[in-house]
């Protein structure tokens, strides 16, 4: 290691701060290649293995297919459920989901059972999203107080109740006295898109579906991290964690999110 792992005593041996770390870093390098073993022994054992799966729609209309092909490699098949997180969260508290592919916002929890085991998968920037003819479209960036000279103007949020972006944006503006106008509520992107290129309001959109933005639509990074979507799966978990069909989904997940960056 080229430095002192214990150091000697009268008193016996006692690990140095590089012992310390070495054994740290050696009980997770042991634990890993334990799982490796377990999880390949798992794998080839599973035969042909379905999933009820839960995800939301801007999800799945950019990462559904790929995950399926990836799955479908490995003898997994998927019954695909799309809904809004707050469905999904409940069914996977209830046990009528597998796993669920969902999201949350800065410092919101999303309120799953103990039993239920989380992922973090990926982190999905907000983007202030407006009209091209927009005052505020000469910003590059939107620090904190860019974002709220957006306090006057209409916004389009979600409709489902409990989104967790939904709530901090609320949250944003409520702290400084203002109170949003929301002008329409809808989960669909495409829409939202659609009408702030004409004019009718101010939003927030994910990175995930900001590729292509209509003509007469200015999308502008946010300087605040807490305008970020967690990517997490969940899924209801025993004492060793979720099963091995469900962490090669996760896997899946990750390399079909890593294939559009």
């Amino acid at each position: 290691m080229g430095a002192d792992l214990t150091a000697r005593s009268t008193r016996g041996s006692r690990l140095t701060t590089a012992g310390a770390l070495m054994l740290e870093r050696g009980e997770e390098i042991l634990g890993l290649a334990d799982r490796a073993l377990t999880d390949v022994r798992d794998l080839a054992q599973l035969g042909r293995t379905r999933l009820r799966f839960g995800t939301f729609p801007t999800a799945a209309a950019r990462l559904l297919p790929g995950i399926v092909g990836r799955v479908s490699e490995l003898g997994i098949e998927l019954d695909a459920t799309l809904e809004e997180v707050a469905p999904l969260v409940a069914r996977i508290n209830q046990h009528t989901l597998d796993a669920a592919l969902v999201y949350a916002a800065g410092s919101y929890q999303l309120p799953f059972r103990s039993e239920v085991h989380t992922t973090r998968l990926f982190t999905d920037p907000m983007l202030v999203a407006l009209p091209a003819v927009h005052p505020a479209a000469a910003h590059a960036r939107f620090d904190r107080s860019a974002l709220l000279s957006l306090a006057s103007d209409s916004w389009v949020v979600g409709s489902t109740p409990g989104d967790t972006l939904d709530e901090l944006v609320r949250e944003v503006f409520e702290v400084e006295g203002h109170k949003i106008d929301v002008a329409i509520r809808t989960d669909d992107y495409s829409v939202v898109l659609g009408l702030i290129a004409a004019g009718m309001a101010v939003g927030l959109v994910p990175s995930l579906v900001a590729s292509n933005p209509p003509e007469g639509v200015v999308l502008r990074p946010i300087d605040d991290p807490r305008f970020a979507r967690e990517l997490l799966l969940a899924a209801p978990a025993g004492p060793g964690g979720p099963s091995t069909a469900v962490r090669q989904l996760a896997e899946a997940v990750r390399r079909s999110i890593s294939a559009l960056e």
